[in-house]
């Protein structure tokens, strides 16, 4: 079965490190994954100075043609207005169906579009979030990420759980492989790792 890509947001100072786990083991498992800026002729830079130039521009993803839109966080979020047109693509995914993860900064982009005022969310801190003056407050929960329906969230400091919770809504590992999969990559769990490779064999 082909499976749908996966569309990773990128744009100026977005945070690399944020999303890899879920990116590599949704390409281990199948799922091309492509890239999308505000452009596909201009290379975007990340935070850590990775050099991208996006695979499709923003207004060429259609939520049908994608298994999943993720957001990762960037200073521009919180500095400029230039990411809205994401947080609004992430606002058709989500009523098309098609999931959404965001993770850091991205969650604040959601909650400044009244995405995440009737949904369980999480983010860095519920205060970060309380500044965008968005009415979700009371759906905040105080975990390492959150997913309600189709939308993850996740604080910056939790990449290997934003990515567990990416990888079992889209059922790449369920139950105590998926639980396996965490505790090896949080956890540094020796003993995750021959449940992960036994389930695992012959991928």
């Amino acid at each position: 079965m082909t499976l749908k890509p996966v569309h990773l947001a990128v744009y100026d100072t977005f945070a690399d490190w944020e999303t890899g786990f879920a990116t590599a083991y949704l390409a281990r498992n199948g799922y091309p994954v492509r890239t999308v800026g505000a452009s596909a002729t201009e290379p975007v830079v990340s935070i850590g100075g990775l050099r991208v130039l996006p695979d499709l521009a923003l207004d060429a993803v259609r939520p049908e043609d994608s298994s999943l839109l993720i957001l990762p966080g960037a200073d521009l979020w919180d500095t400029s207005e230039d990411l809205a047109p994401f947080a609004r693509t992430a606002r058709e995914f989500l009523a098309a169906g098609t999931p959404v993860a965001a993770i850091c900064g991205a969650t604040a982009g959601l909650a400044r579009v009244g995405l995440l005022d009737d949904r369980d969310h999480t983010s860095a801190v519920s205060f970060y979030l309380a500044a965008t003056g968005y009415g979700g407050g009371g759906r905040y929960v105080d975990a390492d990420a959150v997913t309600d329906g189709g939308l993850i969230t996740a604080g910056p400091t939790e990449p290997v759980a934003f990515a567990r919770e990416v990888l079992g809504l889209l059922g790449v590992y369920e139950g105590e492989v998926l639980d396996a999969w965490y505790r090896l990559f949080h956890d540094s769990d020796p003993s995750a790792y021959a449940v992960l490779e036994k389930a695992t064999a012959g991928r």
